[in-house]
């Protein structure tokens, strides 16, 4: 995530000098789950889906990374582990990978890489306990709700006529993965909220007419837009 990492001035330029790049076509995997987990992962241009697939077969949608985004879960100087999520390129992408172990050699010789390092993991930490706090205090409607504020400040432009233009293509189902709810659910809670003119669809892709309807439903904290973001 180079947006969080950008207060170290060269970060990016370390990694890459230390990495080669790797072109992913669309629907290619990055890893799956169960692999070992041995490399982070910087996107330079594309989109990557993290996310699983449940035991029954259901997907769940956890970030979508672009540009600038770093991927991965490995644990500087733990023992190796196994990744828990899946990430799939959603379209033609490339990125450049950096083995854990030169990951961790320059995490040791490098004092503001690691500084950063503890701060990317400490953000990503942070946004998953909001994400779980949202759907634990609020239920669907929290998770659904939550997820349009985060696209919004992910994603979010100027709507013509007013309004957020959520600036993604994103199917009915892709929305429904990210809150972890059948399709139908998130279809019936869309229809109530465009019928109460809460949003407005715009050549497939949702305008947001009232955000602040939104962050009411949620008691919305104000968190800052690197922890309440869909990335």
């Amino acid at each position: 995530m180079e947006r969080t990492l950008s207060a170290v001035d060269g970060l990016t330029g370390i990694l890459k000098a230390s990495a080669g790049s790797q072109k992913i076509a669309k629907e290619d995997y990055l890893f799956r789950e169960g692999e070992q987990a041995e490399t982070l992962y910087f996107v330079e241009s594309g989109k990557v889906r993290i996310g699983k697939v449940t035991p029954d077969g259901r997907e769940i949608t956890f970030r979508i990374c672009g540009e600038g985004d770093f991927i991965g879960e490995i644990m500087p100087f733990c023992p190796p582990s196994l990744y828990t999520v899946e990430a799939m390129a959603t379209e033609a992408t490339i990125v450049t990978a950096i083995p854990k172990e030169r990951l961790e050699e320059l995490l040791y010789l490098e004092h503001e890489l690691s500084i950063a390092y503890m701060k990317w993991m400490g953000i990503l930490q942070q946004r998953t306990q909001s994400k779980f706090r949202d759907l634990i205090l609020h239920g669907k409607k929290g998770a659904l709700y939550s997820t349009l504020i985060r696209m919004s400040n992910s994603y979010g432009v100027p709507a013509e006529g007013g309004g957020i233009l959520i600036d993604l293509e994103l199917t009915n189902q892709e929305l429904a993965n990210f809150c972890g709810m059948a399709r139908e659910v998130a279809n019936r809670m869309l229809s109530e909220l465009r019928k109460s003119g809460k949003l407005r669809m715009d050549n497939g892709k949702i305008v947001l007419t009232d955000i602040g309807f939104l962050r009411d439903a949620m008691h919305c904290e104000n968190c800052p837009v690197e922890i309440c973001s869909i990335e």
